[in-house]
């Protein structure tokens, strides 16, 4: 577990939290199937996972699909964003998120 965020996460830590999004309640760091993942709302099962560029090499990427294939299996959606598009493109993260949770259109 780690307590000091990369700016990405930070960045959006500060859209999730407190229900910010569309009502949705993050946790973050938070303990699934022996994983400790980035950000949950455990009410839609979805995870959202941060990635910086160490993600992107041959054995990290073959461990993060591993754990994503046994969260998928335990029932939960997981989405990963690239540090880059959370600091970049915020916006378009967040609606992705909202429609993944099921909530687009809804006020």
């Amino acid at each position: 577990m780690r307590k000091v965020m990369t700016d990405a996460e930070l960045r959006l830590w500060n859209e999730l939290r407190a229900h910010r999004l569309m009502g949705l309640g993050f946790r973050r760091q938070f303990p699934i199937a022996s994983y400790i993942v980035d950000f949950a709302c455990p009410e839609k099962k979805l995870i959202v996972e941060v990635d910086g560029s160490q993600h992107g090499e041959a054995g990290r990427s073959d461990a993060d699909d591993v754990r994503t294939n046994r969260l998928q299996q335990d029932g939960w959606i997981v989405l990963r964003f690239w540090n880059d598009d959370v600091i970049r493109d915020i916006d378009n993260v967040c609606q992705h998120i909202v429609i993944t949770a099921g909530l687009a259109g809804t006020t």
